[in-house]
């Protein structure tokens, strides 16, 4: 029934304060087969949450890895994204039935009970089948490692990019010589090309689509800001609140003027205004998985890390990654393959980027396939000023944290609340998340365990 101290029973109940009803539905399709390929002596199961174009390509990788590996059969499955996905990996790694590899975004390791859900990696392993320390981004790397141990292999980051209509900004004059948007430094000059952009937009479009009224998107907006004026959350211990409101009340400001100023509209928040930007506004803030969409669109556009207008480079990312699912079987020739699988797959993330992920593989940015990328060769300076959220257990995609705190900015955001007041309630829940108990272990931030 898994580690001590860890059964189905306990994990349900600790669950169930914490996700919806229904949470547990999921869908499984596989494409690889449940009985040994011909010729291959070892299976590996395999769990994701990849659907639409990034489960093609994934698919696309996995059958080149097949192809490349007979001797290995890949059994892979598709689970529902989100919740139920981890919830479905959780129950299996405490029940010693989880699969022998399996992926999670790198803010939900540090909750996920490394050590007693997840396996750490073997980096003597990982380094026979060509990955290293040394080839990813050390702030990446470091996030992957808890208590001196990697318990994630990262596969990429995905990051809130600045979209822009070329063919618009080219009329408001707000293209440099190489093609791309004139560079912006501080809150007003980014109003000033919000304020040109608009004199160049065809009525009855906003000038920016914001996704104002999201919880998440305004969250992570928030996360990116945030850390461009150098703010934090908590003290190195995990043991106090070091969350500024007084930056933070710049930060929700900023947010609201789009609104306040006529540039975003709130009648087109939401997916609504990714249709606004491919029918001519001018600009959309959203993550990197949109890059497939607009290029199909045949727009004339391109793509850019949050403005730093707080003087500070810093975009909000987060990471898929690798793990090793806790097995009390785990080794040998099963454990062998599942290294290899995730290897090559890190190490081949030409077919991943096309999805518009930045590969965390640091040599596959530097080949000319990459750089040949477009808008992607843009926006991949965004490796090197990530924004995360902090490495806590309530932290990470659709995470406690976001969904505590992402409604009081969207509520500011919108206008319902007033920034200061937002501010001091993200400050308290903050505070109640800090003191608060991990369910899949019983412990608070203090006492998990996070130090790289």
């Amino acid at each position: 029934m898994g580690r001590p101290g860890l059964n189905r029973r306990q994990l349900l109940g600790g669950l169930g304060g914490l996700l919806t009803a229904g949470s547990f539905g999921f869908a499984a399709l596989g494409t690889g087969a449940d009985a040994l390929a011909a010729g291959a002596d070892t299976r590996v199961r395999y769990w994701n949450l990849f659907s639409g174009g990034d489960g093609s390509n994934m698919i696309a990788m996995l059958d080149a890895f097949r192809k490349a590996t007979p001797d290995i059969a890949v059994k892979d499955s598709t689970l529902q994204w989100g919740n139920p996905f981890y919830t479905k990996l959780a129950m299996a790694a405490a029940g010693n039935r989880a699969p022998d590899l399996g992926v999670m975004h790198l803010g939900r390791v540090t909750g996920f009970a490394p050590g007693r859900l997840l396996d750490p990696w073997d980096v003597g392993l990982l380094a026979e089948y060509g990955v290293h320390e040394k080839d990813f981004s050390p702030a990446l790397w470091k996030r992957a490692v808890v208590d001196g141990k990697l318990y994630a292999l990262p596969l990429d980051i995905h990051v809130q990019l600045c979209f822009y209509r070329k063919d618009v900004l080219k009329k408001a004059g707000l293209l440099g010589d190489d093609g791309r948007i004139v560079p912006v430094t501080s809150a007003d000059e980014w109003f000033d090309v919000l304020k040109e952009a608009k004199g160049a937009t065809r009525k009855g479009l906003q000038t920016i689509g914001l996704w104002s009224n999201d919880q998440n998107f305004q969250w992570w907006f928030f996360v990116a800001f945030y850390t461009q004026l150098g703010g934090t959350w908590f003290d190195a211990a995990n043991t106090e609140v070091t969350f500024d409101t007084d930056k933070a009340v710049q930060v929700l400001r900023f947010l609201r003027r789009h609104i306040t100023d006529g540039y975003a509209d709130p009648g087109f928040a939401g997916p609504a205004g990714a249709e606004q930007f491919i029918n001519g506004s001018p600009f959309v803030w959203e993550g990197n998985w949109s890059v497939p969409v607009y290029s199909g669109a045949k727009l004339d556009y391109g793509a850019t890390p949050l403005p730093p207008v707080f003087g500070k480079q810093a975009t909000h990312a987060e990471s898929h990654a690798f793990v090793l699912p806790h097995r009390s079987d785990r080794g040998g020739a099963v454990n062998e393959a599942a290294h290899r699988l995730a290897a090559y797959v890190v190490t081949h993330a030409r077919q991943w980027a096309a999805g518009g992920h930045i590969p965390a593989h640091t040599p596959t940015l530097s080949t000319a396939a990459y750089r040949a990328l477009d808008p992607q060769n843009e926006y991949a300076s965004a490796m090197n000023h990530q924004a995360t959220e902090p490495k806590v257990w309530f932290a990470g995609s659709t995470g406690i944290l976001a969904q505590r705190v992402g409604p009081i900015v969207a509520a500011s955001t919108m206008g319902s609340t007033e920034p200061e007041t937002a501010a001091r309630r993200m400050k308290g829940a903050l505070t109640q998340l800090l003191a608060m108990k991990n369910p899949m272990d019983g412990k608070t931030a203090a006492q998990g365990g996070a130090a790289a």
